[in-house]
């Protein structure tokens, strides 16, 4: 008997897709300065070996959300977030407790920031697009960080404005509904 977990995941070759990374334990320090630059840097390191196009991102202190396009004929994301996840975490400043880790993380590279797994949603159509991109940009109002998505500094938020996807004041005060999902109240 086979122990190994066999995980099913879309596998779109060129396919969009939107993910949800977490934190191991949820812990908030993503949006600190050393994490942030360690993503940053892990994220370029990889988009020059492995290209993908970053559609829509929004940063949260235990989680991110994204939205990422693969080159035609490739569907291989879970490459680029085991690297991604793994650089990061060599990137970064032990006093966010990065160094300690399990022996089966450590065999692994991959310490006590992420959490092992991570969701993704292949994007269906340009509805499920804006679908997904309305929630991710909403997603800091939803959990109370700021009170208008443009206040959040960590998200695609502004590039979408200056490319005529929102209004500079889409996701005001007034509360919305989108595809079924309360967000705002």
């Amino acid at each position: 008997m086979n122990s190994m977990p066999n995980y099913r995941r879309a596998a779109v070759p060129g396919g969009s897709y939107f993910f949800t990374v977490v934190t191991a334990g949820r812990q908030p320090i993503l949006c600190d300065d050393p994490v942030r630059s360690a993503l940053r840097a892990a994220i370029a390191e990889v988009r020059a070996r492995w290209p993908f196009s970053i559609d829509a991102w929004v940063l949260m202190p235990d989680h991110l959300h994204c939205i990422w396009t693969l080159p035609p004929g490739d569907r291989n994301y879970s490459r680029r977030w085991s690297a991604i996840k793994r650089l990061t975490y060599q990137k970064c400043v032990t006093g966010h407790d990065c160094a300690a880790a399990t022996s089966s993380r450590h065999k692994r590279n991959e310490g006590r920031l992420w959490q092992r797994r991570f969701w993704e949603h292949c994007i269906r159509d340009q509805r499920d697009l804006e679908r997904c991109r309305d929630y991710l940009h909403w997603n800091p109002v939803k959990h109370g960080y700021v009170s208008h998505v443009a206040d959040w500094p960590y998200s695609t938020f502004h590039r979408c404005v200056n490319d005529g996807v929102y209004p500079v004041d889409w996701g005001g005060e007034v509360a919305r509904r989108i595809d079924g999902h309360r967000f705002g109240e």
